[in-house]
């Protein structure tokens, strides 16, 4: 957490040296209510654009708040151009998912529609709250977009020619994890199927995809969001911003 402040916070609006900062209603709870910040503590804020600012607080109210950013604490950090696609699976698991790309470093998540998605509802509001949350809670400065569902085969259709793929084949489990360091391309996008795995007309398509490599995570079949969370950080691991 940054020096001096008290919380993180995530903000919709421009931050910059003397920027005034309206709290909204939930925002003024959440900070005078329940963190019992008072006039003079100070907020670390990010919107996703302008890097972290140390913000002082000027007004505290019950149901709103004004804070004055005094200066940046930290620089926008942007993470890798790496995308991740995913089924939805049962809701507190989907929310995992999402939480964990963002911590991981995702710059976009994708949640697809397959031959055997077995759940297709979903809470976009919720789901990017969580993955604000896990911002605020991982000290970063960006949250990735959570962009609409749409059917795999939509979307595989129309994938971008600069763009690799990585496709988690749960039918190669048990084979040696493939070795990502001599891959080129910094565009990429990671696929993990549903519960039950990918159709076989599916895991076809994908194999031949000039683009897509297969890989396996492991000798053992993983959970959908194990699996998720697996295929990222080798990801990272290996052409990432870990290192």
């Amino acid at each position: 957490m940054t020096k001096n402040a008290k919380t993180r916070l995530y903000v919709d609006g421009p931050l910059g040296a003397g920027q005034t900062v309206l709290l909204t209603k939930d925002q003024a709870n959440r900070l005078f209510a329940v963190m019992r910040l008072t006039v003079g503590d100070f907020v670390a804020l990010f919107n996703g654009k302008d890097g972290e600012w140390l913000a002082q607080v000027v007004e505290a109210g019950k149901r709103k708040g004004v804070l004055i950013c005094q200066a940046q604490s930290k620089p926008q950090q942007n993470p890798p151009d790496l995308w991740l696609l995913f089924a939805p699976i049962k809701k507190a698991r989907t929310e995992f998912i999402v939480e964990k790309a963002t911590e991981l470093g995702a710059a976009k998540v994708y949640p697809v529609l397959t031959d055997f998605t077995n759940s297709d509802r979903l809470n976009p509001d919720r789901l990017q709250a969580h993955m604000v949350g896990a911002t605020q809670q991982c000290g970063g400065t960006y949250v990735p977009p959570l962009e609409p569902v749409q059917k795999l085969a939509k979307l595989l259709g129309d994938w971008p020619a600069d763009r690799l793929l990585l496709f988690c084949d749960e039918t190669i489990a048990g084979q040696a994890v493939a070795d990502l360091r001599d891959a080129n391309g910094g565009k990429w996008a990671i696929l993990i199927g549903p519960e039950g795995g990918f159709s076989e007309a599916e895991a076809a398509g994908l194999r031949v995809m000039d683009l897509a490599t297969s890989i396996s995570l492991g000798p053992r079949i993983l959970r959908a969001d194990t699996a998720a969370v697996a295929a990222l950080t080798l990801w990272q691991a290996a052409l990432g911003d870990w290192g």
